[in-house]
């Protein structure tokens, strides 16, 4: 079977987004799919041209497909990935550089949805831009009322970008239920996710890799320190006596998300329970030996569609905490984590929790970890492959 994978983020390129498609792709060849891989300029694909600034994204997929003449296209589609153009004068009209492509293309599409969110989710980004400008309404900048105006408008058509998707793919691919009612459908297959390393090393010789301490629990932070992370709420959490917590922070190619600059805290010399890498994009044996070196993984964050780091984190053996989100709210349902109110008090609580209940919490990720691996994963789309590559309903 040939696999056209089209992901303009690919690495080098990081990002999540292009992480999870590498190792999707690399799977797939394993169990003998030709897979050809199409992405930006900067990433590693067979074919290259695709971004987030190329209006001709649509021709350039078009073009690859009649050349490959591939079995099934495989999008991973993040509308922003692809260029999301929203008319000031007319936001509830939003599209992509990749809105043709679904209604010309003649082979199968198989489509994996990487972001959706509440109505409260969008309109909550708003709040989060740079609070710069004059004052207006309440004394809130007059740009942010703009921006809540703005996206009370498009909303719907953002919304609407996916579902035309999915309605135009043979089947979709959703990483949680959640995300799949947000859309009114799409198969459930989880974000794939194991150890880098072949031989796992226990906790002790995993953090002589990055010189952390032996005898504390470790409640890790990874990820993009921006602003819907929340890692500002990390100032004020005060860890239980028996954890300290581990930072590192990456800067994406493609994020172009305000930086949060409130988490300080970590600078103060006399804090000794935040101990920051400093390291910037982990490969991916790196992240395993940070994980592996962790008890917990905290996800504080204010909004999401997902998380990459949650499933990482589950299949290194850990479980999560996080704020009471509706996405977090389906894996803490089954015992891989706790949710919290985004309070520092409560995540403290919750911290306390985990490590009293850890045989719990480790039991339930132990046997949920298994569905993650990268074998499984790429069982389950080559049976949705072979069930939709002769079907094409457009």
């Amino acid at each position: 079977m040939r696999i056209l994978m089209v992901s303009p983020e690919y690495p080098p390129i990081s990002g999540g987004v292009g992480r999870y498609t590498s190792n999707l792709v690399n799977s797939l060849r394993k169990l003998d799919c030709e897979v050809l891989v199409l992405s930006d300029e900067k990433g590693n694909g067979d074919y290259k041209g695709i971004s987030p600034t190329n209006a001709d994204n649509s021709n350039i997929i078009l073009k690859v497909v009649d050349d490959v003449k591939p079995d099934i296209v495989h999008i991973q589609f993040e509308p922003g990935l692809y260029g999301l153009i929203s008319s000031r004068l007319n936001p509830s009209n939003s599209k992509t550089y990749l809105d043709s492509f679904y209604y010309k293309c003649k082979i199968p599409i198989i489509t994996t949805f990487h972001s959706g969110y509440t109505f409260k989710e969008w309109m909550y980004q708003a709040l989060y831009i740079k609070k710069s400008g004059r004052a207006g309404v309440l004394g809130i900048p007059a740009r942010t009322i703009v921006m809540m105006w703005y996206r009370l408008l498009s909303y719907r058509s953002f919304m609407e970008l996916n579902r035309e998707k999915l309605k135009r793919s043979q089947a979709g691919i959703c990483f949680s239920y959640y995300m799949s009612r947000l859309l009114g459908g799409g198969h459930i297959i989880y974000h794939g996710a194991e150890p880098a390393i072949m031989n796992v090393p226990d906790k002790k010789e995993a953090r002589k890799e990055f010189s952390l301490p032996i005898e504390k629990k470790i409640a890790v932070v990874i990820g993009f320190q921006t602003v819907t992370k929340g890692w500002d709420l990390l100032n004020k959490v005060k860890m239980p006596e028996d954890w300290i917590m581990v930072i590192n922070s990456t800067k994406g190619d493609y994020n172009k998300e305000n930086i949060d600059k409130n988490f300080n805290r970590y600078k103060d010399k006399d804090k000794d329970d935040i101990v920051d890498l400093k390291r910037g994009y982990l490969d991916d044996r790196e992240l395993s030996l940070l994980l592996c070196a962790s008890d917990a993984v905290l996800l504080p964050y204010k909004i999401t569609s997902g998380s990459g780091v949650m499933f990482d984190a589950l299949a290194h053996g850990l479980p999560f905490i996080s704020s009471d989100l509706e996405f977090f709210k389906e894996f803490a349902n089954m015992e891989l984590g706790i949710t919290s109110k985004r309070d520092p008090k409560s995540f403290s609580n919750a911290i306390a929790k985990i490590g009293s209940d850890y045989e719990k919490y480790n039991t339930a990720v132990t046997s949920f970890k298994q569905k993650l691996k990268w074998n499984y994963i790429a069982n389950q789309h080559i049976q949705l492959y072979n069930s939709k590559r002769q079907k094409i309903t457009r």
